[in-house]
């Protein structure tokens, strides 16, 4: 299989399987000298590792990455790095009875189609469990945004789960990291979960809707046309396991707003630099970063592991009813808040190198 690696100057490539020995990644083109161990990595692994907590899938993995190349003292060399995360905890036999069986809203279907064979254990390469690799990646991104941009910040949160939406007049950043929602709101944390525990006792599971911003991002990155910073983002939130829909800013809704209510205005700061009215371009125009926050969304399906019966097919056609087993996320809307932040990560390195190596410095100077 190729297509395994994402990126232009920072380049990710991950490699493994859901239940193998170990998945990780390799990274290649991050700059040198950027100070990096494997506890900067194993904190953003911890915010996405399974098991946690009751609103989450019951497999427990630890998710310790190790450092395998690329790093000598503390500092990175230039050279490319290998991060490498072991399974210890699959259970392979919870898979036996769908070996020859296509589990209903799975790639199992189509990769059987395209390969003529596929990992039926936990769905191999197209199971969520390869995201943890993009997690590790996206740390030794933020590490090396930080010398590159250290006011710039990127955090993640949930906007949305089936029927419940944030209250955004009641929006706390302080209070995301604090609930296992990822949710921007204190006081509609124990509703979140009562609505989500209702769905679990009935065998069935909910989407979500994941919000990522970028703040301090610097003006001027992206390019127009095919290497848009837009273009780029939704390319690599697309690439998420479930995720099926992107908004940049505004997003969709922008169908519906007039002219006049959508193009964000622009006037002269007190210290001469550009200020807007508003952010409904999620801060891209034309490609380009233009100085405001940042602002991508992704919808991210239901889990299509559930303990309801749903009608398939087996490999010779023959009907099949399919119940999944195994240790699934009644909500795994709630697990790509960190895979969400660390594929923004990525892209903005990626984005920040590609604009050093052509342009250095802004070329033009407003105010």
């Amino acid at each position: 299989m190729s297509m395994n690696s994402f990126g232009h100057l920072f380049r990710v490539t991950t490699w493994g399987e859901s239940h193998g020995p170990a998945l990780g990644a390799t990274v290649d083109g991050c700059p040198p000298n950027v100070p990096l161990d494997e506890a900067m990595l194993q904190q953003w692994l911890d915010k996405r590792r399974p098991g946690q907590n009751k609103n989450m899938t019951q497999r427990n993995e630890p998710d310790a990455v190790k450092i395998l190349s690329g790093v000598f003292e503390g500092q990175t060399t230039g050279t490319p790095i290998q991060l490498m995360i072991e399974n210890t905890d699959q259970r392979s036999k919870d898979y036996g009875d769908i070996a020859q069986t296509f589990r209903p809203g799975h790639a199992d279907i189509t990769y059987y189609q395209k390969y003529g064979n596929r990992d039926y254990r936990g769905g191999g390469r197209s199971s969520a469990r390869e995201t943890a690799a993009r997690v590790a990646a996206g740390g030794v991104a933020r590490e090396a945004i930080k010398m590159l941009a250290p006011d710039l910040e990127i955090k993640g949160y949930m906007v949305a789960m089936g029927e419940l939406d944030i209250d955004r007049s009641k929006f706390d950043w302080d209070a995301i990291d604090q609930n296992d929602f990822w949710i921007p709101d204190a006081d509609a944390v124990q509703r979140w979960e009562d609505y989500l525990q209702g769905l679990r006792k009935e065998h069935d599971s909910v989407g979500a809707v994941v919000e990522v911003v970028a703040r301090g991002v610097p003006a001027g990155i992206g390019a127009p046309i095919y290497a848009k910073l837009d273009t780029e983002l939704a390319s690599a939130m697309m690439s998420i396991n479930a995720v099926k829909g992107v908004e940049i800013g505004e997003g969709m809704n922008a169908a519906r707003l007039k002219g006049s209510e959508n193009a964000d205005e622009i006037f002269r700061g007190n210290d001469g630099a550009p200020v807007y009215s508003s952010n409904h371009a999620g801060g891209i125009l034309g490609g380009i970063s233009s100085g405001q926050d940042v602002v991508v969304r992704f919808a991210v399906k239901p889990t299509s592991s559930i303990l309801t019966p749903r009608a398939s097919i087996r490999k010779d056609g023959s009907p099949a009813e399919v119940i999944t087993k195994g240790r699934h996320d009644p909500c795994v809307g709630i697990r790509a808040v960190p895979v969400g932040e660390a594929m923004m990560a990525c892209v903005i390195l990626d984005q920040l190198l590609l604009h050093r190596g052509q342009i250095g410095e802004n070329q033009g100077k407003v105010g």
